[in-house]
């Protein structure tokens, strides 16, 4: 099953690998075309052809209504359209009205309730009514004329198809609010919808040709997910206590400023005491909280303890080291923090070893995977059944980013690629980059969303990057990068919202 947030998010991904809102359309349309031919009989040697009448809404749902009836030669069709065709919302469903218009094709545009008739072209009592006027993004009472429009397919005698999902049904939980259409038969896209399985109509599940890439490959699709609402206030998108610092500075200070770019309210960094002076001065936004000593040891757990109480997530390992009372710290921490934890660097050696009572996001690169006691791969469908492995070594509360020329995200059951990135982000500090990224982003997704986003801005940071300047990046160019990394290329383009 897919939720209708995952299937606007696999649509855009389908997009950005070739497969065009006007293929997937066409499909669509020919999918339920194909439907209504089932469910109801042609008879060539009648004289009266069976009548369809397809009542559209002006979103891609309609768009599919439309694509319908080019594939209804044979039986006599009316379109209504609910609405003026000037405010038809996207442009592919737009395209394919067009299309009506130039074809020939009855139709008929409905301005106001009184004038809806679910009619044939020449009044006719329609055989089979084509419900798309609303798709999966649309939640809530249906508004007029669809409400009416609703009401009136509920007490026509013909058998109703609806498009998608029922108009009016919300497509996650089956409920609805006020009226709703009550449809014989379904025909949904992709996969099963899990709102479907509440409603009593038959459903066919239509293949229109998305690749299995779009759901498995991080994709711009997946950025879907960091919308914002307008009323919005300051702490909403989280705060990340960075632990990180000791026998390195620019670790913790590079991960605390990808974790602002990458849309956390609030970073603190707790450090040695020794470099908090040098680690401020790398930037007026970062917030330190020092505790004692040139490096983490035991004496500074209660600290970290206590910070990390009050924040959202957790990043625990940029620039630490591997004094071995460090790693007893870490070791305790992740022991006792119930949490979400982004563990990165030498801290990652630590997991195999303890039992954490929070959520774990590991960020390693193929060579840290081995050392924590994890298999390798050529090719990444090996590597990423042997992560599966492992995870299931580890415990149902880890999941795993490994870095790659492919990058793996797993969480035992579901296992992302991310193909962004490029051979001039081998240089030091990309890590810790990504490490900020994803504690950001884990503060508003669950991990394996938070990795697999974080994977992909992170990359594409990089592939910005080396764009403008070539393979003689730093990390610190990256920052500049990561918000237009964390828009859809599509919309940085245009300078204007997607039409999805």
């Amino acid at each position: 099953m897919i939720t209708s947030a995952r299937m606007a998010a696999v649509d855009r991904n389908a997009e950005a690998l070739g497969v065009s809102p006007q293929q997937l359309m066409e499909s669509g349309g020919n999918a339920v075309a194909k439907t209504v031919r089932e469910l109801t009989d042609v008879d060539v040697e009648s004289e009266t052809p069976p009548v369809a009448v397809i009542v559209a809404g002006r979103g891609n749902n309609g768009g599919d209504g439309f694509v319908t009836a080019r594939f209804l030669d044979e039986y006599i069709v009316s379109v209504l359209l609910l609405g003026r065709p000037e405010t038809i919302r996207t442009s592919t469903a737009k395209q394919n009205w067009e299309a009506l218009m130039k074809g020939g094709y009855d139709t008929t545009v409905v301005q106001d309730t009184s004038s809806i008739e679910i009619v044939g072209p020449n009044g006719e009592s329609p055989d089979i009514v084509v419900d798309a006027m609303l798709g999966t993004g649309v939640t809530g009472a249906l508004r007029e004329p669809e409400a009416t429009a609703a009401s009136q397919i509920n007490h026509t005698d013909a058998t109703v198809l609806s498009v998608d999902v029922p108009s009016g049904v919300n497509a996650d939980t089956g409920s609805s609010t006020g009226v709703a259409v009550e449809p014989n038969h379904v025909v949904t896209f992709h996969d099963q919808k899990p709102g479907l399985t509440a409603i009593d109509a038959g459903v066919t599940v239509a293949d229109i040709g998305i690749p299995q890439a779009a759901e498995q490959t991080a994709g711009p699709g997946d950025l879907y997910s960091l919308s914002r609402p307008t009323q919005s206030h300051k702490g909403d998108f989280g705060e990340v206590l960075i632990i990180g610092g000791g026998p390195y500075t620019g670790a913790p200070a590079l991960s605390a400023q990808a974790a602002l770019r990458a849309g956390a309210d609030l970073v603190r960094i707790a450090c040695p005491v020794a470099i908090a002076d040098e680690i401020q001065s790398y930037s007026e936004s970062l917030i330190v909280r020092a505790y004692p000593g040139e490096r983490l040891t035991p004496t500074a757990l209660e600290h970290v303890q206590s910070l990390a109480v009050d924040h959202d997530v957790t990043v625990l390992g940029p620039g630490l080291g591997d004094d071995e009372k460090t790693l007893s710290v870490v070791a305790s921490f992740l022991r006792g923090h119930t949490g979400t934890v982004v563990v990165d660097a030498d801290a990652l050696s630590v997991v195999p070893t303890v039992d954490p009572a929070g959520k774990i996001i590991c960020t390693p690169h193929q060579g840290e995977l081995e050392a924590m006691g994890g298999e390798t791969a050529d090719d990444w469908e090996h590597r990423a059944k042997k992560m599966s492995a492992f995870i299931s070594e580890l415990s149902d509360s880890h999941t795993l980013l490994v870095k790659g020329a492919i990058d793996i995200i797993s969480n035992g059951e579901t296992t992302r690629i991310n193909r962004t990135g490029n051979p001039g982000m081998t240089v030091g500090g990309t890590g810790d980059i990504l490490a900020g990224v994803v504690g950001a982003l884990a503060c508003v997704l669950s991990p394996i969303q938070a990795a697999t986003v974080g994977a992909y801005a992170n990359g594409r940071a990089g592939d910005i990057t080396v764009e403008k300047r070539g393979n003689g990046l730093l990390a610190t160019d990256l920052l500049e990068t990561i918000p237009t990394a964390l828009q859809d290329p599509k919309d940085v383009t245009a300078g204007v919202s997607s039409d999805d």
